[in-house]
């Protein structure tokens, strides 16, 4: 039988840090990441149900808005509750199995989300630049094809790392130098040569982020290049303030994705526990951000929230 198999048989659960050389200082860093992890369940939860319940959000953005909202709840909700475990409940232990089911889901999301947000993007560029075909272009059921899409290719590029990762040989340690299980700590305790595993991430992240973000880029610069020609000052000055803030939320995104990883394989001789805040703050911030940029700074989606609340107050009273 091979190493492979022996070391994996019976597999001993991994042991998660949280933040090398700052245990002593874990309580109080958990209070920001436990803040953003609220801030994010109650902002996409409110953009979720305001979307699904008002007829008047049927729309296309509003479904890709709702996607984001869902990924970025499962995404968050796939981390952090065991983060905080790790920082307030000294809770280090994860299942073998579980280790790569967050692994998995932390990676797919990621690879979802840049899809989304690549719809996302072109979504606006038809709305501004073509906004006669805008109906005929782009209907819900298009909309809800290109989700699809975005999770079968998020879900079809990860599961092959998944089967590279599970089969390496274990056996050199259980923990885990972080505070989730990251892939690139993960695969440092593989007694086994790792290098198919972070090649294929590797490549695979790197052409992922480069077309979507080219893609991205290139719908915001044609953008751009029709709001210029808009004749109202106001209009432009709007446009142009929605637009920015978008492109704000997708670099921190793509940045820090590409950082984080970046980080992990190339250290550049940086504190270890820098690199995991990096990561930490790349799978917390956007989550919560996500919402107020795309939702609830919408016009239709506030007008739609206070009506949500008030049919959730009026059943309580019933």
């Amino acid at each position: 039988m091979s190493t492979s198999n022996r070391s994996n048989t019976n597999p001993r659960p991994f042991l998660l840090t949280g933040i090398p050389d700052l245990e002593a200082l874990h309580v109080w860093i958990s209070i920001p990441f436990c803040i953003t992890y609220i801030t994010a369940l109650l902002g996409n939860s409110l953009v979720l149900l305001a979307v699904s319940l008002h007829r008047s959000l049927h729309e296309p953005m509003y479904y890709f808005i709702a996607m984001l909202a869902i990924i970025d709840l499962i995404f968050s909700t796939a981390v952090v509750p065991k983060m905080l475990g790790v920082f307030w409940l000294a809770s280090r232990e994860i299942g073998f199995e579980a280790c790569f089911i967050q692994m998995f889901f932390i990676h797919t999301c990621t690879a979802v989300e840049s899809g989304v947000l690549l719809a996302m993007s072109l979504d606006r560029y038809v709305a501004i630049c073509s906004p006669l075909r805008y109906s005929t272009l782009l209907t819900g059921a298009r909309a809800s094809q290109m989700g699809l899409l975005s999770l079968a290719r998020g879900a079809a590029v990860m599961a092959p790392l998944m089967c590279l990762l599970t089969r390496l040989p274990y056996c050199s340690g259980r923990v885990v130098p972080h505070s989730y299980c990251e892939h690139m700590a993960v695969v440092g305790l593989a007694c086994a040569d790792p290098a198919p595993g972070q090649r294929y991430s590797l490549t695979v992240a790197t052409l992922l982020v480069g077309t979507d973000s080219a893609f991205i880029a290139f719908s915001y610069s044609m953008i751009l290049r029709a709001v210029g020609r808009l004749p109202s000052h106001e209009a432009r000055v709007k446009t142009l303030t929605t637009c920015g803030s978008h492109v704000f939320v997708i670099l921190i995104f793509y940045i820090g994705g590409l950082l984080s990883m970046y980080l992990q394989m190339f250290p550049f001789d940086l504190a270890p526990h820098v690199q995991v805040l990096v990561a930490d703050l790349y799978l917390t911030v956007p989550p919560m951000l996500n919402p107020l940029i795309y939702g609830i700074k919408m016009k239709q989606i506030q007008e739609g929230i206070p009506k949500l609340l008030g049919q959730l107050a009026g059943l309580r009273l019933t």
